[in-house]
C-alpha cells in the first residue's frame, strides 16, 4: 500500500506543532524588525541601530541597580531589615534598684550580672569567663522587663530593647538581617560607652527550636534567624565586646533552641516568680504611696487576698481602685474601694439584674452552702466575701475564697475539700428547696474534673489503682497505632465507678454538715437576702456568734 506523502507531513505537524509555532514566532521576531528597518529612511535606521546596540549595556546596569537595591534592603539598613532602635541611655531608663519589689531572689541573681557589667577585671583576674547572656523566665506580669531596665540603670550602660516578633517578617532574609543590624549597633555603642545591653523581649518568638520546613519556607526563615542569633552571640565572645544579651520569655524553656541555652550564650537563668506574702505587702505599700490612700487600709489583709497575683496585677488593682474612688466621689482610696476593685478584676462586673423572689432565695441557699462548707471543712482557704449579686458571665452569686499562702502542691485533703465546696451548693438547694437548678452545672464540671484527675492521673482513689491511666489513652507515646489504647473497658468502668464513689462520699459528708448546721444555714441565707453581700468581718462575726472555728492545719515541726 502506497503511503500518501501529505500523511507524513500531517503526522509531523501533529507531533511537533508547538516547536514549529515557536520557531515561526522566533523567525518573525527577527525578520519583522529587519524588514521594518529597511522600510524607513537611512537617518532613522541609524538611530534605531545605535539604540539597539546599547540595550545589552542597559540590561547590565539595570541588573546591577536591582541587585544593589536588594542588598541595601536586606543588609544595608533598608526598610526590610531596618530596626529603628535608638540608643537609650541608662540615666533615661530611671528604674532604680530599690524600686524593683517582689522578686528578692531574682534581684540577688541579677545583681551579680550588674557587677560583672561594671567590672570584668574581677572575673578575668582569676581566669573566669565573662557572662554573655541572661535568660529571664517566669509568668507574665512578674517584672522581667522591669528587672532588665534596673540592670541597665545600675550598670550605667546604654540599653537596646527589641521584641522577638520584630525579627520575623514575610520577606526572606529579613530576620537574619535585623539580627545583624541590632548587634552591629550594640558593638558600636560598646566601643564608645564601654558596654551595651541588648534586651530581647518575648524571646520565644525568635529563639524557638529549629525544625524541618514543612512547606512555604516559613520554618527555614525562622531557622536562619535562630542561626544568625547564635552566630552573633558567639561573635561577642570572639570580639571581646562588653555586651550582654538579656532575653525574657513567658514560655517554658524547653521551647527555646538548645544551642541558645548552652554556656557562652545564655549563661545565667533567672526565674522571676509571683511574689510571696511579704513581697505583696511591700508592693501594695509602694503603689498605694503613689496615690492618695486612706492610712487605715489593712494592707496585710489585702496581701492575703491577693494570693497568686503578680506585680502587674497589684498595680492594676490600685489603678482600678482609684477609678472606683473617683466614681464614688471619695477624696481618698479606701479599703472598700480596693476590695471592690479586686472583685471586679477577679470575678467580673456586677450586673443590675433582678431575680424573682424564689430564684433569689435559691441562690442565697446555694451560696450559703458554699460558704459554710469552705469555712468549716477547707484546710487551706479563707472566705473573704459572699454575694448574691449577678455578675458578668451569667453567675448570680459567688463565694470568694483564696488560700492563706501560696501552695505549690495539691494534697488529697485539699482536693477533697475543693470537691465538697463545689458540691455544697447542690446539696444546699436539695435540702432547702427540694430540687436543684441549672446553677449547679459549673460546680459539677469543676468537681468532676478534680475527681477525674485524682482517680485517673494521681492514684488518689480507694480501689487500689495506682498510676496515670490517662496517659494510656491520651498520649501518643503509649500507642502502637493511630487508634486504640491500652485500657480495657473493665478497667475504665472501675475507674469511673471510683469517681462516682468519691462524689457520693463528698455529697454525704456535706449533707451531714449542712443538716447539722441548719441554724447557720438559715442565718447566712437571711443575711444575704437582706444585704446582698457579706464581707470578711461580717462572716467571721456570725461564725463566732455560733461558736464555730475554722479547721486550721497543725504547724509542722522544724527539721532537726
Amino acid at each position: 500500500m502506497k503511503r500518501n506523502p501529505f500523511h507524513k507531513l500531517a503526522l509531523l505537524l501533529y507531533i511537533h506543532w508547538l516547536k514549529i509555532v515557536l520557531l515561526v514566532l522566533l523567525l518573525l521576531s527577527i525578520v519583522w524588525p529587519m524588514y521594518a528597518l529597511l522600510q524607513i529612511d537611512s537617518y532613522q535606521r541609524s538611530y534605531f541601530l545605535v539604540l539597539l546596540s546599547t540595550m545589552p549595556i542597559q540590561s547590565i546596569v539595570y541588573a546591577a541597580v536591582f541587585i544593589g537595591f536588594m542588598y541595601w534592603l536586606h543588609y544595608g539598613g533598608g526598610s526590610f531589615s531596618k530596626l529603628d532602635k535608638k540608643r537609650v541611655k541608662a540615666d533615661t531608663v530611671k528604674v532604680k534598684w530599690d524600686e524593683v519589689i517582689g522578686m528578692e531572689e531574682a534581684k540577688q541573681e541579677a545583681w551579680e550580672v550588674v557587677e560583672l557589667l561594671k567590672d570584668h577585671a574581677k572575673v578575668t583576674k582569676i581566669g573566669g569567663k565573662v557572662l554573655r547572656g541572661v535568660l529571664l523566665s517566669g509568668p507574665p506580669g512578674c517584672g522581667k522587663t522591669y528587672l532588665a531596665k534596673a540592670i541597665a540603670t545600675e550598670s550605667g550602660l546604654p540599653f537596646l530593647s527589641v521584641s522577638g516578633s520584630e525579627f520575623i517578617e514575610i520577606f526572606v532574609g529579613t530576620g537574619p538581617a535585623r539580627v545583624r543590624k541590632i548587634f552591629k549597633k550594640a558593638q558600636l555603642l560598646a566601643k564608645v560607652e564601654g558596654g551595651c545591653i541588648i534586651f530581647i523581649d518575648e524571646l520565644d518568638a525568635v529563639g524557638t527550636s529549629r525544625g524541618t520546613d514543612l512547606g512555604f519556607g516559613a520554618q527555614t526563615e525562622r531557622n536562619n534567624t535562630v542561626n544568625e542569633l547564635l552566630v552573633q552571640m558567639d561573635g561577642l565572645e570572639s570580639g571581646q565586646f562588653n555586651i550582654i544579651v538579656i532575653g525574657a520569655t513567658n514560655a517554658n524553656e524547653n521551647v527555646l533552641d538548645q544551642a541558645l541555652m548552652r554556656p557562652g550564650r545564655l549563661d545565667r537563668k533567672i526565674y522571676v516568680d509571683r511574689p510571696g506574702l511579704r513581697d505583696r505587702e511591700r508592693l501594695l505599700q509602694f503603689y498605694l504611696a503613689k496615690v492618695t490612700a486612706d492610712s487605715g487600709i489593712d494592707v496585710a489583709r489585702l496581701a492575703r487576698r491577693t494570693v497568686y497575683h503578680t506585680p502587674a496585677d497589684i498595680e492594676n488593682l490600685v489603678k482600678e481602685a482609684a477609678l472606683i474612688a473617683t466614681r464614688n466621689k471619695h477624696e481618698t482610696i479606701t479599703y472598700k474601694d480596693l476590695s471592690e476593685a479586686l472583685e471586679r478584676i477577679d470575678l467580673g462586673f456586677k450586673i443590675k439584674q433582678k431575680l424573682a423572689p424564689d430564684e433569689r432565695r435559691r441562690v442565697a441557699y446555694h451560696e450559703t452552702g458554699h460558704l459554710i462548707t469552705t469555712y468549716l471543712l477547707h484546710p487551706t482557704d479563707d472566705v473573704f466575701k459572699a454575694s448574691i449579686i449577678s455578675r458578668r458571665g451569667g453567675t448570680h452569686g459567688v463565694v470568694y475564697h483564696v488560700p492563706r499562702e501560696e501552695l505549690k502542691l495539691q494534697s488529697r485533703d485539699r482536693l477533697m475539700a475543693n470537691i465538697k465546696v463545689s458540691l455544697a451548693g447542690y446539696v444546699a438547694e436539695k435540702i432547702k428547696c427540694g430540687s436543684t437548678s441549672d446553677g449547679v452545672g459549673s460546680d459539677f464540671q469543676h468537681a468532676m474534673a478534680i475527681v477525674q484527675e485524682m482517680v485517673w492521673n494521681l492514684g488518689m482513689g480507694t480501689n487500689g489503682f495506682v498510676g496515670n491511666y490517662q496517659s494510656l489513652t491520651g498520649s501518643w507515646v503509649f500507642r502502637s497505632g493511630s487508634s486504640g489504647d491500652y485500657l480495657s473497658d473493665r478497667v475504665k468502668e472501675k475507674l469511673n465507678d471510683e469517681m462516682q464513689l468519691i462524689l457520693k462520699q463528698c455529697v454525704e459528708e456535706v449533707d451531714t454538715l449542712l443538716r447539722k448546721e441548719d441554724g447557720l444555714l438559715e442565718r447566712f441565707k437571711d443575711e444575704l437576702l437582706s444585704k446582698d453581700e457579706l464581707e470578711y468581718d461580717e462572716i467571721e462575726a456570725i461564725f463566732a456568734e455560733y461558736g464555730k472555728q475554722r479547721v486550721l492545719p497543725a504547724p509542722e515541726s522544724a527539721p532537726s
